[in-house]
């Protein structure tokens, strides 16, 4: 599985789990619908999900104006697995960047990208 396809069936898994509340291991199975795993999606979804309380307290600090609760389901989900790349995993800050701005611009809104851009330019320490 390649890693885009990875992200964009973690993203899928987050917001399953946070429209249904099922447990990760649900959700995996879910957007795996019998395929194979990789060791990356695992990681992407699980990782997420046991680190959500500290990623969403991440993703609040840099938001201005808005809450959590403000932001539409698919940009919550796509900063919460893009901010688990920046925080927990030896991806090149750049490309995990990249990569949920790619993810946001297909499942979001025309904002997404810009949106995605600028919250996780700020969890990674770059000013916009």
């Amino acid at each position: 599985m390649k890693r885009r396809e990875a992200r964009e069936k973690a993203l899928q898994a987050l917001f399953q789990i946070d429209m249904s509340d099922i447990p990760p291991e649900d959700a995996l199975r879910n957007v795996l619908q019998d395929g194979e795993s990789d060791d990356f999606l695992h990681d992407l979804i699980m990782g997420t999900a046991a680190n959500l309380k500290g990623i969403d307290k991440e993703i609040s600090s840099h938001l201005k104006k808005w809450s959590l609760d403000r932001l539409g389901k698919v940009d919550l989900n796509v900063l919460r697995v893009g901010t688990y790349e920046l925080k927990f995993t030896e991806v090149p800050p750049n490309v995990a960047i990249n990569e949920a701005i790619e993810v946001a611009k297909t499942f979001g809104d025309e904002k997404s990208g810009q949106f995605v851009n600028g919250i996780l330019s700020k969890i990674n320490g770059e000013e916009q």
